[in-house]
């Protein structure tokens, strides 16, 4: 598919999944603001060479999505650079794992100002826009933990389910609009970040790297495999086709069967 003329806004994309995100996007025609945190002589290396994957511009932000203005001005920098923005992904996302009863304050507000308010956010300024052409597509990476939760990670899997209510609420406001709204719900990806966990985990519980994948971090997923970043990029992509014009308030996992048991 091809989604020249558009333009597309993807946060926390310097790394990982929203990188994986925005190459697609890239690939596919549409303009792109990369946004998130980084050496900056490697995230140049990174816009250009996402610049040079398809007929867009891309671009890049550094707002911090902890900050409701700096994100305002952020997506009114991309209308102003674009003439709109028709599609916002929504993926920046930090982690803590603790026990409630000593999980940091600081750390809980932090995480649910990123991993869930930046979201309102971002669309409270770009939905303006997309109802007024006619076509917006939003797109929020929740996770797994946006279904069901784990032990420990108290704000993560608060702002993920947060992120699913968020999801659909939008979803019927903009509905008669021509603007979808749905929620991905990725289980575990093999992000170079989870890539550096697993010597340690290994080590620290005696078992192999392979048993660690398929012991630990695998364990909920019935196809022990990872998810991968260009299989959530070909699922955001279907969502902004034609084919997908129907399909809005959606949470859709994909997680290896994770949430089905």
């Amino acid at each position: 598919m091809t989604l020249k003329d558009k333009t597309a806004i993807v946060t926390g994309s310097t790394s990982g999944i929203g990188l994986g995100l925005a190459e697609g996007f890239a690939a596919a025609g549409a303009n792109v603001v990369i946004n998130g945190f980084g050496d900056p002589a490697e995230i140049e290396a990174e816009r250009a060479r996402l610049d040079g994957l398809g007929d867009g511009t891309v671009v890049y932000d550094g707002a911090d999505m902890s900050d409701p203005d700096a994100i305002e001005a952020f997506v009114k920098a991309a209308e102003a650079k674009f003439g709109g923005v028709d599609i916002v992904v929504n993926n920046a996302g930090i982690q803590t794992v603790e026990p409630v009863e000593s999980f940091p304050k600081d750390r809980w507000d932090l995480i649910v100002a990123i991993n869930m308010s930046s979201a309102f956010h971002t669309v409270r300024a770009a939905l303006p826009g997309m109802k007024e052409r006619g076509w917006g597509r939003v797109i929020n990476i929740a996770s797994a933990h946006g279904l069901v939760a784990s032990p420990y990670k108290t704000a993560y899997v608060t702002a993920k389910h947060g992120i699913v209510g968020f999801t659909k609420t939008v979803a019927l406001e903009a509905a008669q609009d021509g603007v979808t709204s749905n929620a991905i719900c990725p289980g575990y990806v093999l992000t170079p970040l989870v890539e550096k966990q697993i010597p340690d985990t290994a080590r620290s519980r005696g078992i192999t790297e392979e048993e660690v994948k398929r012991d630990v971090l695998l364990a909920a997923q019935w196809t022990k495999k990872f998810v991968t970043v260009e299989q959530l990029a070909g699922v955001a992509l279907f969502l902004c086709s034609d084919a997908a014009e129907n399909i809005t308030g959606v949470a859709l996992p994909v997680d290896g069967g994770w949430t089905a048991a």
